[in-house]
């Protein structure tokens, strides 16, 4: 493979058979600028390559002389049944990597009957997302405006569109310190017309545009609460005491979560912070997991430890990279027949049957 892809790539296409596949097919297609923004951690991606790193130290033990001649992975979040507990988690700008960006992978979320959950930094309008998947279940992901007139808008306008869940941003009352985005000069490059937004001409800076509350605060969650009918699920909870906290302010979920590593380094992996979180909420709301999440093992693993779902960040966007709505299913196909086979060599028949007694933590 001189040029890396050759020429058995030139007749039938070269078969990518794991997630990492997707990631080093991105790596030599992408320009450096956005393969950094998308693989980029905060300060020394100590969280981010920790994300995955905790997984490789939980074991599993599998139970044998079962009856797996029928596995299902099929589940349920906030009361709407999904094929499989692998969701897409909300990132940014999909149009960096595919031209028609979210509506492709909105497209392959339907497909694959599962949830996706549409980021505010959307490069697509939500109408269009919502016309390219309208039988696609969706939520919403919120990063908290100043103006609390600007939140009411957009929360009523995804509430009319059809989105089931609204998700708000807990962990980015700042940017973190992202240094290839910052030698990148990402923030002064990445406008709205680079993102190909439908019906726009504007070239205001998409970071400038839409700013972030730091002054979000949980007594704030009333508010929301009176003004949307939508269950609202809290991400970026990576403590017992903001669990608890989330139990109390009367929330609907949580999503065990450090954004990838991209905002406060040297946290801990999501997977290590998800017992506590799942201890304190006493099975009074549903937890979630995004972060590091690359192997059927992995989904096993997070739902033994309590999470009834994970959702995917980066491989989608690698798997969007790909091929667009057909490399989004190819990634979602992959994790879920890993994830089947897991499930029947630990003898698990249903997602119910996945618990805590299938792992134990490496002294590695």
């Amino acid at each position: 493979m001189e040029d890396k892809m050759g020429s058995e790539c030139e007749g039938p296409e070269m078969s990518l058979v794991c997630l990492t596949d997707f990631q080093e097919h991105a790596r030599e297609h992408l320009s450096k600028s956005t393969r950094d923004f998308i693989e980029g951690g905060a300060d020394d991606s100590v969280t981010r390559d920790e994300n995955i790193a905790a997984f490789k130290r939980i074991r599993l033990r599998p139970r044998y002389l079962r009856d797996v001649s029928e596995v299902d992975t099929r589940t349920t979040i906030q009361g709407e049944e999904i094929s499989a507990p692998i969701c897409i988690a909300p990132t940014g700008f999909h149009c960096l990597v595919w031209p028609d960006g979210e509506m492709s992978t909105a497209r392959a979320a339907q497909a694959a009957g599962i949830c996706y959950i549409t980021s505010t930094f959307a490069s697509c309008s939500l109408e269009d997302i919502v016309i390219a998947a309208p039988e696609g279940l969706r939520w919403f992901q919120l990063y908290a405006h100043p103006d609390l007139q600007l939140n009411k808008q957009l929360i009523q306008r995804v509430e009319s569109l059809g989105f089931k869940a609204l998700v708000i941003t807990l962990d980015a009352p700042v940017c973190g310190n992202r240094r290839h985005d910052i030698r990148n000069q990402l923030r002064k490059n990445l406008t709205l017309t680079d993102l190909q937004l439908p019906k726009k001409g504007n070239s205001i800076p998409y970071f400038q545009m839409t700013p972030i509350s730091t002054s979000l605060c949980w007594n704030d969650l009333s508010w929301f609460q009176s003004i949307t009918r939508l269950p609202i699920i809290l991400k970026g909870i990576l403590t017992k005491e903001d669990a608890e906290l989330a139990v109390k302010h009367k929330v609907q979920g949580i999503i065990v979560s450090n954004h990838g590593g991209r905002q406060l380094d040297e946290v801990l992996a999501s997977i290590d912070a998800l017992t506590e979180v799942v201890a304190a909420v006493k099975g009074k709301i549903e937890v979630y997991l995004d972060g590091g999440v690359r192997t059927g093992n992995d989904v096993l693993k997070a739902l033994a430890l309590g999470a009834r779902c994970i959702f995917l960040g980066r491989p989608i966007l690698w798997g969007l990279a790909y091929k667009g709505e057909h490399g989004v299913k190819e990634v979602l196909n992959i994790l879920t027949n890993e994830f089947h086979t897991s499930m029947a060599l630990t003898g698990c028949r249903s997602v119910a049957e996945i618990n805590r007694n299938l792992i134990q933590f490496s002294r590695l």
